[in-house]
């Protein structure tokens, strides 16, 4: 019978920096029963510590006068980098003022004097603990809300390219969203992720109309130009009239356009909230629009390194839930260029 091994996550360690070699091994045989206890003798041990074990530490307690840097610089070295820590003060001396400084700046939870009272400092150390965990519970829950709204930003500006699509050219074409959102997907692409700390959801909501805006205006602008210069001819000049019309972000050889520069192709997907697109990648997407009027199309493939795309026939038509499918598709975190694209 095979015995079943279970791994188990270490319980989060308490990091104490003090300069007092007594003292720290005070604080371990104090609190060691509690929680496991990491010690560092400076503030530049103490940053080492949490480059190293940010992790799996929850609570940071820092004596304040040590040689070379004091505690408040350890103290907010961890605030901005390690925000989830729980962060705490410790001395022997009456420093009120740095205390104060501390604890203005947000760089600490608590202030405890030396010399300690056992009792009461163990009662500290677990209630900080605590403290840490229903941090790192609510990170996770809003994590999980923001991804969500994340998705969200991600759909609609795939929705509002179908709906662009359909304005300029008429319902039912999908051939141009198709090809559009082939090109994002091989150029690889993160999603959009707004700065939450700055925006709230009316904001993103303001921001996106905005954007989508100006976006779908340039895209009808640049096909009418695109219908006017191109009177008269087919879809069998497609690949240098988009090549002349794209210009350094692609080269045309022969039916093929190579893309030069990949990123152009998912911008729109990918643009930070607030941000706009370049008059080329608008172009991209009214070459589609008009190619698809012409009565052609293109086909992505990769070649090596290389995003290629060529002349291709008109699909017969497409499922009714392929939009569904793409939205889908692009709902991770992050899509990797290397990925075949299953166009149909």
């Amino acid at each position: 019978m095979t015995d079943l091994i279970t791994t188990q996550t270490p319980p989060p360690a308490i990091l104490f920096v003090d300069d007092e070699a007594t003292a720290l091994k005070y604080f371990e045989r104090a609190i060691g029963a509690i929680a496991p206890v990491v010690t560092g003798a400076s503030v530049e041990d103490g940053k080492a510590m949490l480059d190293a074990h940010a992790a799996s530490l929850a609570v940071l307690v820092s004596d304040q006068r040590m040689p070379g840097d004091n505690g408040n610089e350890l103290l907010r070295y961890a605030r901005e980098r390690y925000p989830h820590i729980v962060r705490i003060l410790t001395t022997a001396y009456s420093e009120l003022d740095q205390t104060v400084e501390a604890v203005n700046q947000g760089q600490i939870h608590r202030y405890i004097k030396k010399p300690w009272d056992i009792s009461a400092l163990r009662m500290e150390m677990k209630q900080a603990l605590e403290l840490s965990g229903l941090r790192k519970e609510r990170d996770q829950l809003v994590r999980e809300k923001l991804g969500v709204m994340q998705t969200q930003t991600v759909a609609t500006r795939i929705g509002m390219v179908h709906a662009l699509c359909a304005s300029l050219i008429g319902p039912g074409r999908f051939e141009p969203v198709e090809t559009y959102l082939e090109g994002t997907q091989l150029a690889g692409m993160r999603n959009a992720e707004p700065d939450w700390q700055r925006m709230d959801y009316a904001d993103v909501v303001q921001a996106e109309s905005e954007c989508s805006g100006s976006f779908g205006h340039a895209v009808g602008a640049r096909l009418m130009e695109l219908r006017t210069q191109t009177a008269g001819r087919g879809s069998a000049n497609a690949v240098p009239i988009l090549a002349d019309v794209l210009g350094d972000v692609v080269q045309g050889r022969g039916d093929a356009l190579i893309w030069t520069s990949p990123a152009t192709l998912s911008e729109f997907l990918t643009r930070p909230v607030g941000e706009g697109v370049s008059a080329t990648h608008a172009s991209w997407l009214a070459c589609l629009l008009w190619l698809d009027e012409a009565g052609g199309a293109l086909q992505f493939v990769r070649d090596g390194d290389t995003i290629v795309c060529r002349s291709s026939t008109r699909a017969a038509g497409f499922a009714a839930d392929r939009l569904a499918v793409w939205i889908e598709r692009f709902s991770g975190p992050i899509f990797d260029s290397a990925n075949e694209v299953n166009r149909r």
